[in-house]
């Protein structure tokens, strides 16, 4: 991301020395550059000392102009059954300190923050008055103990010609089935921005066989749970140095909760939580510990059973992302009622929100950023059709709603993830007529690990290409999408690695695709 003032983004040799782990100067260094004059970094009487509470590394996100969120969670013992990372029963002051360069000679700010047992010591700092545009590094603290170091970058300022963004986004990412290896690809990567679409856990009790089993060993229903279960996914070194290199923007889809769920309900089986009301409490469990793994807000934190994912991100006057939740207000799938017009995978308020960005000043390129597929795809040859009830094909109405909204907008691209595979797909004016004309363009991302290693293709997505002929590319390998935008064009290097069962795998690019400003649709290159 570069405007015409500021630094650059971090060279590859810069972040090789950035993520080489904790911080090399070492306590006495860090200390002499200020930050241990912040707060007091001895435990107080009868405080158990802390050590090694940084296991979980350290992240920022949803950056704009003036800051960033800085996030991290002391657990000396991740995996620990109550939760609780094996953290004593105590508030510990939490040091922090930001500065441009990744030596921290020129600090430009430093606090702390009380990492609290009841949000399971987590920490999350939201910064202000910093300069647009600009990278940062930050690091945290704990009595002696350093966490890694963390690059970060803010937005630019809110309308600023900005001559090019870039950012990767991904999703999907089962522990057990595979290594998180396309993460130590994407950190060698020039990103300004890492865009997670959910699944971010896998909430069942899969145990695989690479030696990655779940913890807990079975699915997960209530917040011990789910703190471990995410404190198990952060423990890879793949994802804490993506977490480490970029700001990232996340948003959940259904796995971070249960399967397939919708609103307030669960998907059917015969558990206690068909309940609805033991659902929302589940849900609210879910939620708590999905806001106190991530960087996000204290706008995002939950309120029971409820919270607020979607926002909007802009970047100058080039990108606007739109991230969307598509699972907390969705009525519930039902194939008989796909066409059915009051059927909602937004909710009212979320669309009319949404429909107000799009209405209004928009940047050049106005990205939805998405959980579920959104154009129409039928999986039957011939004159039987039939659709995914968990995709917008099961909310056709609105869909068309939000398409024609999006026909409106400047350059609309909706970044998908979901279904394990890469696609590319032209947005239609009437999927049901191919000469109809293009008003948007789909770009859908493969999983991290999900369905294991990966194809180039199935038999079956022979059949989806003859029947939807808007879809102009599909592919199974893992991996991730890479995007390159400027006023003219935006780039989607469609990044894949062949086998994640073992580790190490190598990187290629499995496919470029090219969108024109002011010309919908995707060209392969």
């Amino acid at each position: 991301m570069s405007e015409n003032t500021g630094p650059s983004a971090a060279t590859p040799s810069r972040r090789k020395v950035l993520l080489a782990g904790t911080a090399a100067l070492g306590a006495a260094a860090l200390g002499s550059t200020g930050l241990g004059a912040v707060a007091s970094a001895s435990p107080g009487a009868g405080a158990v000392p802390i050590r090694e509470p940084f296991s979980l590394g350290v992240a920022s996100g949803d950056p704009l102009p003036s800051g960033v969120v800085l996030w991290t969670r002391l657990a000396p013992n991740p995996l620990a059954e109550d939760g609780l990372g094996g953290m004593p029963n105590q508030v510990v002051p939490v040091q922090w300190q930001v500065a441009t360069d990744e030596r921290f000679r020129r600090i430009v700010a430093a606090g702390s923050e009380m990492a609290r047992p009841e949000s399971a010591h987590s920490v999350h700092v939201e910064l202000d008055g910093l300069e647009p545009g600009t990278e940062y590094f930050y690091r945290f603290r704990v009595e002696d103990e350093l966490s890694r170091i963390g690059r970060t970058k803010t937005a630019p300022r809110f309308g600023a010609r900005l001559d090019r963004f870039a950012f990767a986004f991904a999703s999907c990412q089962n522990y057990p089935v595979g290594h998180f290896s396309a993460y130590s690809h994407m950190v060698e990567e020039d990103l300004d921005l890492v865009a997670f679409l959910g699944d971010y856990i896998y909430e069942g009790p899969a145990m695989g066989t690479i030696g990655r089993p779940h913890v807990p060993a079975r699915e997960i229903f209530g917040l011990a749970d789910y703190r471990t279960r995410l404190a198990q996914y952060k423990t890879d070194p793949d994802l804490q140095a993506a977490h480490a290199a970029f700001p990232w923007a996340v948003v959940f889809d259904d796995h971070e909760v249960e399967n397939n769920w919708a609103g307030d309900r669960s998907q059917p089986d015969n558990e206690p939580d068909q309940d609805p009301a033991v659902f929302r409490q589940r849900r609210a469990e879910a939620f708590q510990a999905y806001y106190e793994n991530m960087p996000l807000r204290a706008t995002q934190r939950p309120s029971g059973a409820n919270i607020r994912i979607n926002r909007r991100l802009t970047f100058g006057d080039l990108v606007d992302f739109h991230l969307l939740d598509t699972r907390q207000y969705r009525d519930f799938q039902d194939q008989a009622k796909r066409l059915d017009p009051a059927r909602t995978i937004l909710g009212t308020d979320q669309r009319d929100w949404l429909f107000g960005n799009l209405r209004g000043q928009t940047a050049s390129w106005n990205v939805l950023a998405q959980q579920v597929f959104f154009s129409q795809r039928d999986f039957t040859a011939g004159d039987v059709d039939s659709f995914s009830d968990d995709a917008w094909d099961n909310y056709v109405v609105e869909r068309n709603l939000v398409r024609d909204q999006l026909a409106k907008a400047s350059n609309p691209v909706v970044i998908t993830g979901d279904v394990h595979a890469n696609y590319v797909a032209d947005v239609k004016a009437n999927f049901d007529d191919p000469a109809s004309a293009t008003v948007a363009t789909e770009l859908v991302g493969t999983s991290i690990t999900s369905n294991g290693n990966g194809v180039d293709q199935n038999p079956t997505d022979a059949v989806q290409l003859q029947e939807n002929p808007h879809i102009k590319f599909i592919n199974r390998n893992r991996g991730y999408v890479r995007n390159t935008i400027t006023h003219s064009e935006w780039k989607a290097d469609f990044r894949v690695i062949d086998y994640v069962e073992t580790p190490g795998a190598p990187v290629r690019d499995r496919a470029r695709f090219v969108i024109e400003n002011g010309r919908p649709g995707a060209q392969q290159v």
